[in-house]
Formats: structure tokens, C-alpha cells, sequence
């Protein structure tokens, strides 16, 4: 394995070692260690000392079921703080195939030229770009294959990546050459900082993976396997109707958050819940079910046709149906359904977005419920990079400054997700607590709270909530490390075996001799490591709080949320 560093202010590309401190890490665990260790916390994030990180996880571009997530690192021109943003695709399994620990991008070119970058088995090329300058994601995608071949692995970035709005993501091509996102913190506004158009990957005759033991790790591979597939959230229920599954799970429950958190239900959940999606796909003929990345056994990605049975968008997911749906309370999953497709294009987190608009409503700049007027405001506004579209293209908090708005869902400075704090009280613990930001895939007590997995927790009440997070907040730093998908850690909560092959598959490639308490002590190092970057960049305690009006109680269980400071700070006493 090596690294590959690209430093743009000279144009140059140089190959290192991987310093024996980095051999066992991989994923968020490698993207956190190297910006900690290699960016000044207190730095511009579109300045020329902040980098960008690329790394497949540990178990990557091997046999390991759902094991081809990338992580891309930095420091997040969205929250301040450090950055781990997460992506299906085919680039993770084409770096690791390559034999890259991490590609490190680092430095600002002079002038206003723009470059991309060829990555192959010699090393990176640097080359100038300006024929797909200004084009959105798509485009940028489909030329990329008819120029280099269906097999070559691509990131890029859209209109609001060169704009460098912080709610801009890096666009990863997927096995059917449509688009995954690394989504949150705004990293394509870095990608663009650095004036990258995009990065092309190829694999051909590369290194390869090395494995210690082949045939202990196939055995491991084959149990861990088994378990995702038996297990009936991520056996079942995901693959059928994917993420939007959701839907009607947390509508029942009241904890979907609607009208910009007002309220846990939502009147037109039925006509955006995953049921109707899966007759809507099957009735087009859409494909209901595949995976974002080789190798993948869950298979929650979707195709989403449109009322003429063209494509229309793929990997639809619960957040952003929640967000653009019920949280701008949008009933049109047409519409919702074009929403992610002009986000995909632009490149623009749908999340952030989502929370955006939900502001905008607030602050009257749309009404209420108009799908139509937030394509308005994505194709007039953000694409063009109008004042008012690069306000929007800034997030949620930076718009509801900007309108002097106070009903603003946000934790530094992040947009919250899916789930109400108040009815799901795990989920706001990770919200407060997370080093990412309003995050739910950070620590997703959902599991326990709703879904009963590994164990249940009522999330009406305090109990329990802060080491439900705490712990998930651990375990997932390790699962991002590995490059597993967070929807494996069904199958691993509940079913020991689960959980013991997939220390079995990470000893046998690498020769080492973890014990699932080592295996934890990775995500508690990853945690702490990002925590210090954090407070050395400015960050206290009290940015781990949730905005005052969530104590408002929410219908239609009227909780609120009321966890003290106190009981907040006990999350990372470990």
C-alpha cells in the first residue's frame, strides 16, 4: 500500500510510504488521523492550508459484503470542524485495488486556471480542464465514460462545488454510471477550493489487496454475509422498499419531522412512503432494487423512473424524500423525485438542502409546501449562483442568518435529519454530541429506539439515551473505518457471529490480533482524534447543544427535548 500526495500549488505528485502509525487504518479512521495530524486547526477551509482526503476503508476491494464506502476528509468550510463525508460508488474499490492507503490533495494553484486529475497504477496526473467547466454532474459523468471507458471510477464536482458553497458534495459515479454522493460538510467546496473539476480513477493492473490469510478470511467473509442477508431489516425490508421504508416507521411513531420540525406526523406521508415508491418503480419499470457499490448485499438503491418511464433519479433515499417531503410538507414524490436529480446535477447535499428550503419556507422567501418553487429556486437560483442562490447554497444556517430567522435546525452549523430529536431522544443525543455536525448516521440510535435492533430503548425518555449514543457513536467510527455501510450494523448488533467475523475478516488481512476490545478501541482513538482537532479549532462544550427551540413540545406525544448540558458532556467521558 502507498499514499499518493497531489500538491496543487506546484503541480506535482510525489508517492510515500505509509508511516507504520497508518498501516491499520483506513476509511473516516485514516481521512481523521491525516487531517489532525497534517492541517492547522484553526486554518480557512478554502485556504490553501486545508487538504482533502481520499480513502477506501480497511476491508475495501475485498470479498467483505457492503465494504466499498469511501471516505474524504478535511476541514469542513460548512461546520468549522473536522470532516468525514461518506460515499457508495465504484472510486473506494478502485483506490484500494490500486494499492492507495489515501490520496492527499493539498495546496491552491496560482492563476484561475482549472485542473483534473488522472489516478492510475504509476501515479497522478495533473492536468488542465475547461471543457467540462460549468457542467453539471451528469454531463461531466457521461463524457468521462465515453472518453475513458465504462470502467473508470470517477469523482467530480458541480456547479456549486465551483462556486464553493458550503453545502456542496463530491458526485462519485455508481456501477450503472449514475451518482452517489459524498454528501455532508460541504466538501466539493474544498475539492473546488483547490480549482479540481474532477478526479478519474483506473484500476488496470493494479496492486491489488493483499490479504494475510486467504482462507480465514473467506470464511469470515461467507458468515458475515450470510448474517446481512438473514437478517430481516437488511435481508428484507431494505432491499424491497429501501431507506424510504422509513417513512411510515417514523410517522407512526411521531418522530418525522415535519413543516421545519413542528410537528412529528405528516398528513401526506402515505403518498411519499416506501410502499408507494416501490409500486411507483414497479409500475414504470424502474428496478427496485440494487446495490451503490460492487460487492453490496443489502441492495437499498433504487431506480426511480419518471411518468414516461424515463430515468428520472437513483439512490433515493429516506432522508431526502423526508426532507424535500414532509419537512417542507411536499406530498409529490414526482417532484421530490426531480428535486434529488437537480441536487445530483448541481452537486449539492440533499440533506442540507433540504433543511434550507424548510428555512426558506420559514422566512417566506417560498410558501409552504411548493415542490415546484424549490426547483424554482435549485435550477434560477443555486445553479446559476444568483446572491440569493449562493445564500441558499450555504446551508440552512448561514440562510437563516441571512433572513434573521430563529427556527433554524442546525448543530454546528449542519442541518439536522430525519428523525425529531424530541420523540427519538438517541438521535438527538448524537445530533448535540457528534464531532460531524447534526448527524444521524454518526451514532444511529434508531436502531434501538425505533427499530428494536440490538436491544430497545424507549425514545420518549432520557434513559438510556447518552450510552446508546455514545456507544453507536463509537462503533460506527469503526464500521466508517472499515469501509463497511452503516446498514451492516443490523445484522452486527444482533447476531454475535456477525460481529466476531468481521474482526475475524480485518486479523486475517492484515495479520493482526484484535479482540473486539481493540476492534472498539479504534473507534474511541478515531473519536478522541477528531474531538481534539474541534477544540483546537475553537469548539467547547457548549457547541454540543441542540437550538433552544426544541423545547417546544412536539405533537403528537408533546415531549420535548430536556437533556441538561451536563448530562450531554457525559458522552465523551470515555
Amino acid at each position: 500500500m502507498k499514499i499518493y500526495r497531489v500538491n496543487m500549488t506546484n503541480l506535482s505528485f510525489k508517492m510515500e510510504e505509509v508511516p507504520e502509525e497508518w498501516r491499520v487504518l483506513g476509511g473516516r479512521g485514516l481521512t481523521s488521523a491525516i487531517v489532525a495530524k497534517e492541517v492547522e486547526p484553526t486554518c480557512h477551509p478554502l485556504g490553501s492550508n486545508n487538504k482533502l482526503v481520499f480513502a477506501p476503508g480497511l476491508l475495501t476491494g475485498t470479498m467483505a459484503a457492503n465494504s466499498g464506502r469511501l471516505s474524504v476528509g478535511a476541514k469542513s468550510p460548512l461546520t468549522g470542524g473536522i470532516k468525514e463525508s461518506n460515499s457508495g460508488g465504484t472510486a473506494a474499490q478502485r483506490l484500494a485495488k490500486l494499492g492507495v492507503k489515501a490520496l492527499i490533495v493539498e495546496g491552491i494553484p496560482e492563476g484561475d486556471k482549472w485542473y483534473c486529475l488522472h489516478v492510475h497504477k504509476d501515479g497522478v496526473e495533473i492536468k488542465e480542464e475547461s471543457e467540462l467547466l460549468g457542467k453539471g454532474n451528469y454531463e461531466v459523468i457521461h463524457t468521462l465514460t465515453a472518453r475513458y471507458g465504462e470502467n473508470t471510477g470517477v469523482m467530480t464536482i458541480g456547479q456549486a462545488g465551483e462556486y464553493k458553497m458550503s453545502a456542496a458534495n463530491i458526485s462519485v459515479k455508481d456501477p450503472k454510471g449514475h451518482i452517489r454522493s459524498a454528501g455532508r460538510g460541504g466538501l466539493g467546496a474544498v475539492m473546488g477550493s483547490k480549482r479540481i473539476k474532477f478526479i478519474t480513477l483506473d484500476d488496470n493492473d493494479g496492486s491489488g489487496i493483499e490479504i494475510k490469510d486467504k482462507e480465514k478470511f473467506k470464511k469470515a467473509a461467507q458468515i458475515f454475509n450470510k448474517g446481512l442477508l438473514s437478517h430481516p431489516v437488511s435481508g428484507n425490508a431494505l432491499p424491497k422498499y429501501g431507506t424510504d421504508v422509513l417513512v411510515n416507521i417514523l410517522n407512526e411513531a411521531g418522530g418525522l419531522p415535519t413543516k421545519n420540525f413542528r410537528t412529528g406526523q405528516f398528513a401526506g406521508a402515505e403518498k411519499i412512503c416506501g410502499e408507494t415508491m416501490y409500486e411507483t418503480i414497479m409500475s414504470r419499470k424502474g428496478d427496485p432494487t440494487h446495490g451503490c457499490h460492487v460487492g453490496c448485499v443489502i441492495r437499498c438503491s433504487q431506480t426511480y423512473n419518471d411518468k414516461d418511464n424515463r430515468y428520472l433519479t437513483s439512490g433515493f433515499e429516506y432522508e431526502t424524500i423526508w426532507g424535500f417531503g414532509a419537512g417542507c410538507t411536499v406530498d409529490d414524490l414526482d417532484i421530490i423525485a426531480s428535486v434529488d436529480n437537480i441536487c445530483d446535477d448541481i452537486g449539492i447535499d440533499t440533506i442540507e438542502t433540504a433543511g434550507t428550503m424548510m428555512v426558506a419556507m420559514e422566512g417566506g422567501i417560498l410558501p409552504w409546501g411548493d415542490g415546484h418553487g424549490i426547483v424554482r429556486l435549485l435550477k434560477d437560483e443555486i445553479k446559476q449562483g444568483t446572491s440569493l442562490g449562493r445564500i441558499l447554497g450555504n446551508g440552512a444556517d448561514f440562510t437563516g442568518k441571512a433572513f434573521g430567522l430563529t427556527r433554524i435546525p442546525t448543530v454546528k452549523h449542519q442541518s439536522m435529519p430525519a428523525y425529531d430529536p424530541r420523540s427519538v431522544k438517541g438521535i438527538g443525543v448524537t445530533y448535540a454530541t457528534t464531532t460531524m455536525g447534526a448527524d444521524h448516521t454518526a451514532g444511529y440510535s434508531v436502531t434501538a429506539n425505533i427499530l428494536k435492533v440490538g436491544g430497545h430503548i424507549d425514545p420518549l425518555k432520557k434513559e438510556g439515551q447518552v450510552e446508546l449514543s455514545r456507544n453507536l457513536q463509537i462503533a460506527t467510527a469503526c464500521l466508517d473505518s472499515a469501509g463497511l455501510c452503516i446498514f451492516t450494523a443490523f445484522a452486527i448488533l444482533d447476531y454475535e457471529p456477525v460481529s466476531h467475523a468481521l474482526i475475524d475478516m480485518i486479523n486475517a488481512q492484515y495479520g493482526t490480533n484484535w479482540t473486539s476490545d481493540d476492534w472498539f478501541d479504534l473507534g474511541r482513538s478515531v473519536l478522541k482524534t477528531e474531538r481534539a482537532f474541534n477544540e483546537a479549532a475553537g469548539f467547547t462544550n457548549k457547541d454540543d447543544r441542540l437550538p433552544e427551540f426544541f423545547s417546544e413540545p412536539v405533537p403528537p406525544h408533546n415531549v420535548t427535548w430536556d437533556f441538561s448540558g451536563a448530562e450531554l458532556d457525559q458522552v465523551y467521558q470515555f
